[in-house]
């Protein structure tokens, strides 16, 4: 009778064993994804605002040539400055001088972005994305093709891969709708550079196709 029991209880053992480490292999590699983004997330959060340089690189030339850039495939068109390495995925496009930068990307939508649902949408998922992010303004504006939304804000850079390096940089997004699009342009560079005239000329050269 001893030894029946003995059986029985090494038994049970055994089936807890082996159902225990089935659990631990089912364990949904989303889980694993999610808690990595999470970590992400916090270090960035927690990540303090780079000291901004006194006269930091990035201006762009008063005699800066721009050209026309058109995405046939995401319906828009845009100036950009002349020479800046270019690298498009799809209906997106983002341009690339040293540590200047401008993109654009295009989603589906079927709201007008305002000043408040940027505010609510895009302003959260930037705190979840940017390194030591600080919002300046979040309005609506009135560019040359027409109403938009324009966030500012301020953000360090990602460390440069070889020095590790990184910068404090200034970004300006606007946002423009048209039949279901919304196309999210956003300029960069490093805080203090003096570029509010081309940018100006950039953002107001946007254009729906």
């Amino acid at each position: 009778m001893k030894r029946v029991r003995l059986v029985l209880v090494i038994t049970v053992i055994l089936v807890v064993a082996v159902f225990t480490g089935c659990s631990k292999k089912n364990t949904p590699s989303a889980n694993r994804a999610s808690s990595s983004q999470d970590r992400q997330a916090d270090t960035q959060s927690a990540e303090k605002p780079i000291i901004p340089e006194k006269n930091p690189p990035g201006d762009i030339p008063d005699n800066q040539a721009f050209v026309a850039y058109t995405s046939a495939i995401g319906g828009y068109g845009l100036e950009v400055p002349e020479g800046w390495a270019r690298k498009t995925n799809g209906m997106n496009v983002t341009f690339i001088e040293k540590l200047d930068g401008l993109s654009v990307d295009i989603t589906d939508s079927s709201q007008v972005p305002s000043a408040e649902s940027i505010r609510t949408n895009q302003a959260e998922k930037l705190k979840k994305t940017e390194r030591a992010l600080a919002i300046k303004s979040i309005k609506n504006v009135k560019l040359a093709s027409g109403p938009a939304v324009h966030i500012m804000y301020e953000s360090n850079s990602e460390p440069d891969p070889v020095t590790d390096k990184q910068v404090r940089l200034e970004n300006d997004t606007f946002f423009y709708f048209k039949k279901g699009k919304v196309a999210e342009l956003r300029l960069w560079a490093p805080l203090g550079a003096d570029n509010v005239d081309q940018w100006r000329r950039i953002s107001n050269s946007f254009r729906w196709r």
